[in-house]
């Protein structure tokens, strides 16, 4: 019986592994080794790791985890997650292991399904990209397309034009933004491909070639394309846990799901009210760190629940003078002061 399952090897699982293996608790960090972010050469905007490459920043995470003798590593897959009676979690894995813990967080990130372009798919992670915050920089001074036709894509070529002198919108065969928005992107130098894009070709380190219906190539050095993203696993939903419309999971400030026990992290989950799914790794490292903290402090309430004369303490669900408030706001308070 393990404290803690993680679900997930990215940096919102290990980061949370590391706040859990500080304060002793037994984690088994449960990684299928199929990182989002694969397909990208570099990662950035990560302080101290700008330009690392994906497989370094979590080479290095899980070197540093090894000097905690709490923190073990399953490479595998998880099949089936079933929550006990007593509120622990019984975890199979898909070569027919198992093991148990009294908290799960899941950090299993998302998959991200592309406009159906060929040859787009070869192109992601490298030249067509999703993140001016991730990857604008490095393309810069360098002839760029933006793909879509809708508001926030505008905005998105407008700007790019911070980058480059050279950036072209092109809506693929979508009705182009209304006039107004066509005033201020021409006025900011963007120009408008209206046609159907038949392919993308990689041309070799250099970027791409966008293959026009009519027969027209436009060089590239990348193109930003909006991907639409899904949950990379299906255990949140298995386990019942409520999700917004776009199949995030909900969590609160401290990534408590809606299902006692289970916390989520990373681009797989968000608050109320924030906007996403956010993509950047240090704000997915942050929430494995926050949850990490949250799932100790819960562990110890009910570690201390029974005193050492065996009188029972108040819990949670006790009523009456005396009684622990329904958040365990002595817990959130230390939670506060941690992070």
């Amino acid at each position: 019986m393990f404290d803690v399952i993680v679900v997930g090897g990215g940096p919102a699982g290990l980061s949370a592994a590391l706040t859990l293996g500080r304060v002793r608790r037994s984690t088994l960090v449960v990684d299928a080794g199929e990182p989002r972010n694969a397909p990208s050469p570099a990662l950035h905007n990560f302080l101290s790791r700008d330009g690392a490459p994906p497989a370094e920043l979590r080479a290095i995470a899980r070197e540093q985890l090894g000097g905690y003798p709490s923190v073990r590593f399953r490479g595998a897959a998880v099949a089936r997650i079933e929550r006990r009676s007593d509120g622990s979690f019984a975890v199979e894995f898909d070569d027919g292991d198992a093991a148990a813990a009294r908290r799960l967080l899941l950090a299993t990130g998302l998959a991200d399904d592309l406009p159906p372009i060929p040859g787009l798919e070869a192109a992601w992670g490298r030249f067509a990209l999703h993140c001016p915050y991730c990857h604008g920089y490095e393309v810069r001074d360098s002839p760029l397309a933006v793909l879509g036709a809708t508001a926030d894509r505008a905005r998105l070529a407008l700007h790019l034009t911070r980058l480059s002198g050279d950036v072209v919108l092109c809506t693929h065969g979508a009705e182009p933004p209304e006039p107004g928005a066509r005033g201020v992107l021409e006025a900011r130098g963007v120009r408008l491909r209206p046609e159907p894009i038949s392919r993308i070709d990689v041309d070799g380190d250099e970027g791409i070639r966008i293959v026009f219906a009519n027969g027209d190539a436009l060089r590239r050095r990348a193109i930003f394309v909006h991907s639409t993203t899904r949950q990379r696993s299906p255990l949140a939903a298995s386990l019942g846990c409520r999700t917004f419309d776009d199949g995030i999971v909900e969590v609160d400030d401290l990534g408590r799901t809606s299902v006692p026990g289970v916390y989520a992290a990373g681009d797989m989950a968000r608050r109320a009210g924030m906007p996403g799914p956010a993509a950047a790794i240090v704000a997915a490292a942050a929430s494995g760190a926050i949850a990490g903290t949250a799932i100790d402090q819960e562990l110890v309430g009910e570690e201390f629940a029974v005193g050492a004369a065996g009188r029972t303490s108040p819990t949670p669900s006790s009523t009456g003078p005396g009684a622990l408030p329904e958040r365990w706001s002595e817990a959130d308070h230390a939670i506060s002061e941690a992070t």
